[in-house]
């Protein structure tokens, strides 16, 4: 069996935060760690080199979560999601995320988009297409071969 993947939590409100953690755990995946801002995020993600990180948009110190997702994509080798209620301060590119859950979300639709990344990541290609809730980055949705599929719904 393969080591769960590892998850970054990149939140700013606590309670939040540990409720994502949770929902990880409950996932089958690791919690291995909590950021609530920008520079704690990256150094993080650099140290750690999660699988995965959920990160909001809006942070401690401002809406920097675009930057923390670029960091992730381009130099921590992991994937990240945006976890956000602003959907309007996403960029058309998604700043290399994978894609985004929408504030508010429900445990199991969190739960379901972890378990459909999860196999996304570890077979390279998706297992139909996204769960309900979960919206991929056109760049990831042709990554794992549902880009035709979400085209033509």
């Amino acid at each position: 069996m393969s080591p769960p993947l590892e998850v970054l939590i990149v939140e700013d409100e606590a309670l939040l935060a540990h409720e994502l953690g949770f929902l990880v755990r409950e996932a089958g995946l690791k919690d291995v760690g909590h950021a609530m801002n920008s520079d704690e995020a990256c150094r993080l993600a650099r140290t750690l080199r999660p699988s995965l990180a959920l990160v909001d948009v809006h942070l401690q110190d401002g809406p920097t979560g675009v930057e923390v997702v670029r960091e992730i994509a381009g130099h921590s080798g992991g994937v990240a999601l945006f976890m956000t209620a602003n959907l309007r301060r996403l960029p058309d590119d998604f700043a290399g995320a994978c894609g985004v859950i929408a504030k508010p979300y429900s445990e199991q639709g969190v739960k379901t988009a972890l378990a459909y990344l999860e196999a996304c990541l570890r077979r390279g290609r998706a297992p139909g297409p996204p769960p309900v809730g979960l919206t991929l980055s056109p760049v990831f949705a042709r990554r794992w071969g549902v880009a035709e599929a979400l085209e033509a719904s």
